[in-house]
């Protein structure tokens, strides 16, 4: 078994107009959907970030406030789950509600460096 890093990329449903019972109703399939995800075991964690933060390039001699990439960029959170392999863990990601808001999960698998 392996971990995987699920980064959640645009899909932010707060850029769409939308009811707050819309939201509610979003936000209740991620709860589901990642119920799903603890109750098979394969969920370990994750949480999702806040908006605002710093950017740090040129060995910490350039700081900017940022991220400010286009919205389809924006990673807006994370997950790390349990798979055999990269198909299983991609297979997993197919039931996220960020595809309502045309997000993208990114799936990498997260190497073991002996620590």
């Amino acid at each position: 078994m392996s971990e995987f890093l699920y980064l959640f990329r645009g899909g932010d449903a707060r850029d769409v107009q939308q009811s707050p019972e819309k939201m509610q109703e979003h936000m209740q399939k991620w709860m589901e959907w990642m119920g799903q995800l603890g109750q098979s075991g394969k969920l370990v964690g994750g949480k999702p970030l806040d908006p605002g933060g710093k950017v740090v390039a040129n060995k910490g001699n350039v700081i900017t406030d940022g991220p400010f990439a286009e919205s389809k960029e924006i990673v807006g959170g994370y997950l790390i789950v349990n798979a055999e392999n990269l198909e299983e863990a991609t297979e997993l990601s197919k039931g996220c509600p960020i595809f309502e808001h045309n997000g993208l999960v990114e799936v990498r698998e997260i190497q073991d460096i002996g620590m």
